[in-house]
């Protein structure tokens, strides 16, 4: 990429995507008992076919999509190829990728994760990643910076749906701010000043019920899991994240995913999730 070479932000991408054809994003997790709901075999023909169903179904409508990258990585080499051609696909469809691959580490280290994913010259480069921040939020600074450069975003990991986070997320710093907060409060600063909206996103489980003790203001993304199987509702979405709810990316999975292999289910699950979430957004 040249360095003259003029960059559109996730932010501004993701917003125009989310009001063209709403505000969901599609999980792509193919783990063995889906392949078996699906009556595929667990190999990588099964694989192949899932994710290429999926893309092929979807992504001329669905604003993002997320592969989580563990179920593509547990084959080795040809799993990565098939992720790789998901990839490519679906951004060739028109619909935002992000990588759901929650990679944390340190200096050169993150640098060669924030490659992998945030370089346009790589084959697994997608619109967006998942980071995790617990060896520390500064830790992510390579892959930051790349973000900026590349025009991608991230998504930092900041209140999760899983219980057992809130046993880092919910602990309180020394000067009263718990690890949650001071994770947003990070992720505000990175967006300051950018519009539509920031590049910079945090992971905030929609199924966690009232957050009004959180400033979920960051000016970016909210991606937010546990719609559909996980029990939340896109009713849930206004009285959890309150007046960010527009700027949330509701993501299901199991709830569209399990409609497969047909087509034609499959599209109009996705439609009908859509539709919920527009509504009770713009509610």
């Amino acid at each position: 990429m040249s360095p003259t070479t003029p960059v559109t932000p996730f932010g501004t991408r993701l917003r125009a995507a989310m009001d063209a054809r709403g505000p969901l994003c599609v999980g792509i997790d193919p783990h063995a008992a889906l392949l078996d709901s699906w009556g595929l075999a667990d190999d990588i023909a099964g694989l192949e076919t899932f994710s290429r169903t999926v893309v092929e179904a979807l992504a001329d409508s669905v604003a993002v999509f997320k592969p989580q990258a563990a179920f593509f990585e547990r084959f080795g080499s040809r799993g990565v190829a098939v992720l790789e051609r998901t990839v490519a696909d679906a951004r060739a469809a028109g619909s935002l990728v992000v990588m759901d691959a929650k990679r944390g580490d340190i200096g050169s280290t993150m640098a060669a994760y924030a490659s992998a994913f945030l370089d346009p010259a790589s084959p697994l480069f997608s619109d967006a990643l998942t980071v995790s921040p617990y060896l520390g939020y500064g830790s992510l600074k390579p892959a930051v910076d790349l973000a900026r450069e590349s025009g991608a975003g991230l998504f930092v990991l900041a209140l999760t749906s899983n219980p057992e986070g809130a046993e880092v997320q919910r602990a309180v710093r020394e000067d009263g701010r718990t690890i949650g907060a001071t994770m947003l409060a990070h992720l505000a600063a990175e967006n300051a000043g950018a519009e539509p909206m920031g590049s910079f996103g945090a992971v905030v489980g929609a199924t966690l019920g009232d957050l009004s003790s959180f400033d979920l203001d960051i000016n970016g993304p909210l991606l937010a899991p546990g719609i559909g199987a996980q029990g939340a509702t896109a009713a849930d979405l206004p009285a959890v994240f309150g007046a960010a709810v527009r700027n949330v990316v509701p993501n299901v999975s199991r709830g569209v995913l399990k409609h497969g292999p047909d087509v034609a289910a499959l599209r109009t699950s996705a439609r009908g999730f859509a539709e919920e979430i527009r509504a009770a957004v713009a509610a």
